[in-house]
């Protein structure tokens, strides 16, 4: 008689895996590798990743999972390489090549890239992305051959580098407003230059403040005794280092725990991070510029006790 397969025992866990993606894997695929290392009970990502691109994945745990949104906000760094005289279906290099033109483009015509792409400007979402129509994505309809009417989206290209060209491939670093697509970037910069383009590489090296040389890969993570792994975890408040924080005395501590208002010497105004006199994380809250601090989103008391 067969025996049952055991069955993997999921725990409480709280904390923001910095993981440093393969190429290969979907984001959600990574996703439940790490999870699974860690015998997470609930866990999310912050930012999806096309499964050729690698780099900087946040994995939410527990707790973490409640601010995952805020880190959707900040700006993206990315290193990138794309291939010029060749147009393909996905704008990268997983879809086929519709068209092939010459190139003939000299290096002062890539160096003015910087400054033609820099700045605020609208970008047309592609049809190969997660982005969703009627509940489907919209790759979902690209694969069928149905176009989607898409609305140009506004996006910030904050800094632009044209780096090391070698035949006809250049690298370029890029850092970003949420909703950049650089697959479309790449394909803006080479029709811009005559050419055509498509994205052979892409790696994220960093959301915000946080930065992929401070990541982990699934292979390292691996290596290691389970008991050992909470220590790569960061704190839930990793997510909202953008934020200023506030310190409570005890008495303030005690009623924001109980979703109540609370004063404190503060002129600060908008979202913020609360933490308690010891140091210990609290949760997220908003100050009115007076001094209230009203709670948005608190931890949950197994998480601050």
């Amino acid at each position: 008689m067969s025996q049952s397969p055991v069955r993997k025992r999921w725990q409480e866990v709280d904390g923001v895996l910095l993981l440093d993606k393969p190429g290969g894997l979907s984001s959600n695929d990574a996703l439940q590798k790490a999870r699974r290392l860690f015998s997470a009970a609930k866990a999310g990502h912050t930012g999806t990743l096309d499964p050729m691109a690698t780099g900087l994945l946040p994995v939410c745990f527990g707790e973490a999972t409640k601010f995952s949104n805020r880190l959707l906000e900040a700006d993206k760094t990315y290193e990138a390489v794309m291939r010029l005289g060749q147009t393909t279906r996905t704008g990268d290099a997983e879809g086929e090549i519709l068209l092939e033109r010459p190139v003939e483009v000299s290096e002062q015509a890539l160096q003015a890239l910087g400054l033609r792409f820099w700045g605020e400007q609208v970008q047309m979402p592609p049809m190969y992305s997660a982005l969703k129509h009627q509940g489907r994505a919209l790759y979902e309809y690209a694969r069928e051959g149905v176009e989607i009417e898409r609305e140009a989206r506004r996006i910030n290209v904050i800094a632009l580098d044209i780096g090391v060209r070698r035949d006809n491939d250049v690298a370029f670093t890029v850092r970003c407003s949420k909703g950049t697509y650089v697959r479309t970037l790449a394909e803006d910069m080479g029709e811009a230059l005559g050419c055509g383009a498509h994205l052979v590489a892409l790696r994220r090296t960093a959301i915000g403040d946080l930065t992929v040389s401070d990541a982990y890969t699934l292979e390292a993570l691996t290596a290691l005794e389970e008991s050992d792994r909470a220590a790569m975890l960061a704190s839930p408040d990793a997510l909202l280092a953008h934020l200023h924080a506030i310190v409570l005395d005890d008495q303030a501590e005690r009623k924001i725990l109980y979703g109540q208002p609370v004063q404190a010497e503060t002129a600060l105004s908008g979202e913020v991070r609360v933490y308690g006199k010891s140091g210990n994380f609290l949760g997220l809250g908003t100050a009115d510029g007076q001094g209230g601090i009203k709670p948005l989103r608190l931890l949950a008391s197994k998480a601050v006790a």
